[in-house]
């Protein structure tokens, strides 16, 4: 492949979509592609330190619209200093999570209007769009019951209905924008999971 690629992951708490993206990183680099992988909400230092801010359980009187705001910082930093760099290079960028989170998180589940947070999203991200997303579905009491409690951080420590809604946006999501996104059975094992993105990916890199 000799064109940049940008993929994200995305799903609720305790999906394992942050294991699968360093199995491609792994699969991908052994093919012999050039791969920068990262996460949100962080990346460079200043991206790290808002996200600090951001899953501290000592902000849990943080408002939505401080949120939203404060991840779309973050994620501006991420894309202009680490993302569209690597792109440009002709890398593979894999990114764990993007901006499809806050639609879910401060959208679907927090109920920012959705186009306020595509304005700013727009800005945040000198309107970059993923390639592919890949979307690891899981019911929210499963991802959840893998999280240990005394390590939840302050958005893992949301109601169960919280992070219903969660997985509901990302779907919602998925089934209007059916050409970027794959959605992926997270009940499945480990491997099984990985053998699924590395067809698609197959599929893909070869179009």
């Amino acid at each position: 492949m000799n064109k940049s690629l940008f993929i994200t992951f995305e799903g609720i708490e305790g999906c394992g979509k942050s294991t699968q993206a360093k199995m491609l990183h792994d699969y991908l680099i052994e093919k012999g592609e050039k791969v920068f992988l990262t996460r949100e909400p962080g990346g460079p230092k200043i991206s790290e330190e808002i996200r600090d801010i951001l899953l501290s359980i000592n902000n849990k009187e943080m408002l939505p619209e401080t949120e939203v705001l404060l991840y779309m910082a973050s994620r501006s930093q991420h894309t202009g200093e680490w993302i569209i760099p690597e792109l440009a290079k002709g890398n593979i960028v894999i990114s764990d999570r993007y901006y499809d989170s806050t639609f879910a998180y401060q959208g679907a589940a927090r109920k920012i209007d959705g186009k306020l947070i595509d304005i700013i999203r727009r800005y945040a991200t000198f309107d970059l769009i993923p390639d592919i997303t890949l979307l690891v579905d899981l019911p929210e009491e499963i991802g959840l019951s893998r999280i240990l409690a005394k390590d939840a951080d302050r958005l893992e420590q949301e109601s169960m209905e919280f992070h219903k809604k969660v997985r509901e946006g990302f779907l919602d999501m998925a089934s209007k924008e059916p050409d970027r996104f794959f959605v992926l059975d997270g009940e499945k094992s480990i491997k099984e999971i990985h053998n699924d993105i590395i067809k698609i990916m197959n599929k893909e890199l070869n179009k």
